[in-house]
């Protein structure tokens, strides 16, 4: 489970930090405050996560019918190395 109290960062180079406006569900709101969760700290986490996956998925995608051709020839034609395969 992470550490909702964390004002710590993930190490991803240098992030600058800007103000922006969030709506958020008033129960959630006022039960994270009651909690002493870093508002900030969890919504730059998880939107980060987000965008990670959001990437990952939109460059498999973009790249889907050069990796669809790779696997084919893998296939048809094995790993290219695999003749000095001592295993």
């Amino acid at each position: 489970m992470p550490d909702l109290h964390s004002t710590r960062r993930p190490r991803t180079g240098t992030s600058v930090k800007r103000a922006t406006n969030l709506s958020l569900s008033a129960d959630v709101l006022e039960g994270a405050k009651q909690l002493n969760i870093n508002i900030s700290q969890i919504c730059d986490n998880h939107l980060r996560e987000v965008v990670r996956r959001e990437q990952g998925r939109k460059w498999r995608l973009e790249h889907a019918d050069f990796i669809g051709a790779y696997n084919a020839s893998i296939e048809a034609e094995g790993l290219p190395l695999d003749e000095w395969k001592s295993f």
